[in-house]
């Protein structure tokens, strides 16, 4: 019998997989025992004394929202919804448009699979390069034009083995580096992890395996820290986020400030601190330095990839769970 991929239950059944994968693989993974930050965790993730950020208010109407991205210029925030299974390629994704200061106004079909010349199953992370807005999609990563949501290009990754295509940053020379988290979910949520743990790089529209191994723990979220040169990879499975300096050497890439684990998405504020989002314990936390973690942020189910408006000095948290971005205001 076919039991359907139902919206109600589909996002309980994903966040017990998910959690299900972060603990079965962690034990797993070099990062989780070795590392000198892991024995500090406890220390590490205090909950800040003060200053705590500021709920902005609601952005309502999404499906299954998986990442948030600010385009400064147009003062937009960018919303990828899944609306549907995150590994199918069923054409039901498509990406929200709001004003940064009108949030109860999304433009829900911006850019919407299905419509004439679109095609968009699973959209996960974003990010920007020049007019383009680069979407991954599953084993492809797709780009429409920031202003218009019109198609202007696609980059197939499968040839390369990609699985689970989930966040993206622009390094130097608008390189993309894309991360595969390497699982599969089936038509009734349950999860595997079939693919290999990767980072790819996309350069001049070719794309090419940057990063692989399982120091990555199943990697998630991804940021481009140019003040550090080095790209900054949240791994679900793993305790600690990591930092890759290409070109670098040993021990590249190297474990930062140890957390709960179950990490989503990861960000850089105006100030510097990185901020990652974590399904473990439902919390955005703050990174001071590359060794200590302290809680922003709790109360989030299912925080996915968050995303920041420096402008304003906001974090965006996309609900997985519960169809819905929260914006904050960081003090």
């Amino acid at each position: 019998m076919h039991v359907p991929f139902a919206p109600a239950h589909r996002a309980s059944r994903l966040a017990l997989a998910t959690l299900a994968l972060a603990a079965c693989t962690a034990g797993d993974s070099d990062a989780a025992s070795d590392s000198p930050a892991a024995a500090g965790a406890d220390s590490a993730t205090a909950d800040s004394a003060a200053g705590a950020p500021a709920l902005v208010g609601p952005i309502d109407g999404m499906r299954t929202p998986e990442s948030v991205l600010h385009d400064p210029d147009q003062d937009v925030y960018f919303v990828s919804n899944v609306a549907g299974n995150p590994s199918e390629k069923d054409g039901n994704g498509f990406i929200a448009r709001v004003p940064a200061e009108q949030l109860g106004s999304p433009q829900l079909d911006f850019i919407r699979g299905g419509r004439t010349g679109i095609t968009l199953n699973a959209p996960k992370g974003m990010a920007i390069v020049g007019d383009t807005l680069w979407v991954a999609d599953i084993d492809a990563v797709r780009g429409f034009n920031r202003k218009s949501g019109r198609p202007v290009a696609m980059i197939d990754l499968a040839p390369l083995g990609a699985t689970f295509l989930n966040d993206i940053a622009v390094g130097p020379g608008d390189t993309l580096y894309v991360t595969d988290t390497g699982i599969r979910f089936d038509a009734t949520g349950s999860m595997s992890h079939p693919g290999t743990d990767r980072v790819f790089a996309i350069a001049g529209r070719t794309p090419s395996v940057a990063l692989e191994g399982t120091i990555l723990s199943a990697p998630n979220g991804v940021t481009w820290d140019s003040a550090g040169t080095r790209l900054l990879v949240a791994p679900f499975s793993g305790p600690t986020p990591l930092a890759w300096t290409p070109g670098g050497r040993a021990p590249n890439p190297k474990r930062l400030a140890a957390g709960p684990g179950s990490f989503d998405g990861i960000a850089l504020l105006a100030d510097g601190r990185v901020v990652v989002s974590s399904w473990a314990d439902s919390s955005v936390y703050a990174m001071q330095g590359d060794s200590t973690m302290t809680r922003l942020i709790t109360g989030l189910e299912a925080p996915a990839d968050i995303g920041v408006d420096r402008q304003r000095g906001r974090i965006l948290v996309p609900l997985f769970n519960q169809n819905r971005v929260v914006v904050y205001a960081v003090r």
